[in-house]
């Protein structure tokens, strides 16, 4: 097989204390999964299964790296999230085997271009221009789940410049990590290299240039990116 140009580098992610990386395939995302965070958004969380939305591999921004203020937009929003990482997949996965197929976990972000997705959804078309442009999710090292388990509560929390945006707990999450894994793959033939963005809490809110962020997930880790 010849290529007519060479193809793009594989996406990865860092994997802490280890000079493995964990080659990346998809990148699903959760919308709504904290009932705050719902209700601040103008819906009812009882009212809907999960949904999912996605953004691209090559989305995803290394930590260490800026997030660059993208373009066509005067409202780019926060949201602080717990990524899952999965080492298998399938179809059908059944809830008790669910986290079978994770291999850790990592903080990440979901930076969204609010005013572009409001727009979309005013017009009832799909979210990618507000959601899957370039650099659009800031990503941690991920920690294996053989190292800290399957965090199911803990603080999740963003500050921007010091100044505490976000606040929730993994608790919180109207979808728990088994039954998001096993719904997607309902949906979906779940492979190896997926990686699942899981919802954020309320406090969502815009960045600035300069602005400096800092997330947290308890028992994962820290997350910092400057906004350039």
């Amino acid at each position: 097989m010849q290529f007519i140009f060479p193809p793009q580098e594989q996406t990865v992610l860092p994997i802490r204390g280890s000079d493995e990386v964990f080659p990346v395939n998809r990148v699903y995302c959760v919308g709504r999964n904290y009932a705050a965070h719902a209700i601040e958004m103008g819906h009812d969380p009882n009212k809907e299964p999960p949904f999912f939305f996605q953004k691209n591999p090559d989305n995803l921004l290394v930590e260490g790296e800026g997030f660059p203020y993208p373009a066509m937009t005067q409202d780019v929003h926060h949201e602080i999230e717990m990524a899952v990482a999965l080492k298998s997949g399938g179809n059908n996965i059944a809830v008790a085997d669910a986290l079978d197929c994770v291999f850790g976990y990592s903080v990440s972000l979901d930076m969204t271009r609010r005013d572009l997705q409001a727009q979309m959804k005013k017009a009832g078309r799909p979210w990618e221009i507000g959601k899957a442009f370039e650099h659009s999710a800031p990503c941690g090292a991920l920690v294996p789940a053989s190292e800290i388990g399957h965090p199911d509560s803990g603080a999740v929390w963003l500050k921007i410049n010091g100044e505490m945006r976000q606040e929730g707990d993994l608790n919180q999450l109207l979808w728990k990590i088994p039954e998001m894994i096993s719904y997607l793959s309902d949906l979906f033939t779940l492979k190896a290299g997926d990686v699942i963005l899981t919802g954020t809490p309320s406090g969502v809110g815009p960045v600035q240039r300069g602005d400096k962020m800092h997330g947290h997930v308890a028992g994962v880790g820290d997350l910092r990116v400057d906004v350039i």
